[in-house]
C-alpha cells in the first residue's frame, strides 16, 4: 500500500533518497521521511496446561474455526496484547507465552505476530465477540481450522516446525 500524502499535514509526498534505505516518501512541509504505516495484530495458538488441546473459535457469524486474535493497541507491547486478548475474548489467564512467527497480511495491511500460549483451566468465559468455541486435540485442531487461511498456516507451521508463506 503506497503512501501518497503526509499523515501529519496532508501534503503530497515525493520520493527522496535516504542513505542506507533507498527512495523513501518525503514531506517537504514537515521535512520528514514517511516510512510505511501498517496495523499490527497478534494471533494465538491457545493450549491447555497439558499442551494436549488447542482452542479454536468462531466469530462474526462465520461458519469456520480460527485462532484467537486481535489488534495491538498503540503503545502496547505484543506480549501484553496477547495476554489481554486471551483474557478479553476468552476469559482465560495466560501462564506462558512464546513467539512463533510473523507474516505481513496484505489484504488488511497488517503485520500478524503469532504466539503459542498456555492457559490456566479449560473453562472459557468468552465475550460477545465469540460465537462459539471448542477444545480440539492437536490433530483435530489441524483438521478443523479454516482452510486456506493465515490461521491455518500459523497452526500448521507451529505443528510442523516450518512455515510456508
Amino acid at each position: 500500500m503506497a503512501m501518497n500524502y503526509c499523515m501529519e499535514c496532508g501534503t503530497k509526498l515525493h520520493r527522496k533518497h535516504l542513505d542506507g534505505e533507498g527512495e523513501i516518501p518525503y514531506c517537504d512541509r514537515c521535512q520528514q521521511f514517511r516510512f510505511p504505516v501498517f496495523n499490527t495484530a497478534v494471533s494465538m495458538i491457545v493450549m491447555n496446561e497439558q499442551r494436549s488441546k488447542i482452542i479454536l473459535i468462531k466469530q462474526y457469524d462465520k461458519p469456520y474455526y480460527i485462532l484467537v486474535a486481535g489488534y495491538v493497541n498503540k503503545g502496547e507491547d505484543a506480549e501484553d496484547a496477547v495476554i489481554r486478548e486471551v483474557k478479553e475474548e476468552m476469559g482465560l489467564e495466560v501462564t506462558d507465552t512464546r513467539f512463533n512467527h510473523s507474516h505481513y497480511f496484505a489484504p488488511s495491511n497488517t503485520l500478524m505476530l503469532n504466539f503459542t500460549v498456555t492457559v490456566a483451566g479449560e473453562e472459557p468465559h468468552p465475550n460477545r465477540e465469540i460465537d462459539s468455541w471448542s477444545w480440539f486435540d492437536i490433530e483435530a485442531a489441524r483438521k478443523n481450522i479454516r482452510r486456506p487461511s493465515l490461521a491455518q498456516q500459523f497452526l500448521d507451521g507451529y505443528l510442523d516446525g516450518r512455515y510456508e508463506f
